[in-house]
């Protein structure tokens, strides 16, 4: 991402890169609840992001599909954006901006 960044940088399209970015961190949360597979481990993992026991047992057992998840508020809730930047994402949106304020 940093070098294809660095290469088409100089366009300008500080709308495309933020919506890119919306969809790579859903993308993101999506392969996370895809790698948690059972409802008991998605469970436990909701409550330990501090989603309250009924509502994490609920959203834990529900049956929509991956992508859905991914974009509803449960998992944009419990794995933020903030979250998610801790734990090594880069913000492409972030480092266009930082780009072009140079």
């Amino acid at each position: 991402m940093r070098g294809w960044l660095g290469y088409y940088g100089i366009a300008e399209m500080e709308t495309l890169m933020k919506q890119w970015n919306e969809w790579l961190r859903r993308r993101i949360r999506m392969y996370i609840w895809k790698q948690w597979k059972k409802p008991k481990t998605r469970v436990e993992n909701l409550k330990k992001f501090g989603m309250p026991e009924l509502q994490a047992c609920r959203n834990g057992n529900t049956r929509k599909g991956y992508w859905a998840i991914a974009g509803s508020g449960i998992l944009q809730h419990t794995i933020t954006n903030e979250r998610l930047a801790r734990r090594g994402y880069y913000d492409i949106s972030e480092a266009y901006k930082s780009m072009h304020s140079i």
